[in-house]
């Protein structure tokens, strides 16, 4: 993978998380670290994010639903707000929840609503 790869990785990672949690996310890593955030921002951002098959609006969608079954809560309030970023409402967010209550057991829908509405209350 080229240093173009990290480029156009990072510049989608932008796009869907925000400038602010990237920057977060680079500016704590360290010579430990880096290898991870290097790795994650060419692989997923730009190997996965930037292909065009599907929508960054449905990545986000799909997203959720999987990270809310890791039971990755970190993880799933940054999709949140990636997802709000990619078009995706408020109200579309509650039914995933919903769908997640049903297909990962409702411990996980409630936790994921709980955590959705932390990132939509801070964003409105």
């Amino acid at each position: 993978m080229s240093q173009d790869s990290f480029e156009k990785g990072l510049a989608k990672r932008r796009k869907v998380m925000g400038d602010a949690f990237v920057d977060r996310a680079l500016s704590q890593a360290d010579e430990l670290t880096m290898p991870m955030q290097d790795f994650v921002t060419r692989v997923a951002w730009d190997e996965i994010w930037n292909r065009e098959t599907l929508s960054d609006r449905d990545r986000s969608l799909i997203n959720l639903g999987m990270i809310a079954a890791l039971n990755r809560p970190h993880e799933f309030k940054g999709h949140v707000r990636g997802a709000l970023n990619n078009g995706v409402s408020p109200e579309e967010i509650r039914d995933v929840c919903m769908q997640i209550a049903v297909y990962c057991g409702f411990p996980a829908g409630l936790d994921s609503l709980r955590n959705a509405m932390e990132v939509i209350r801070d964003d409105t």
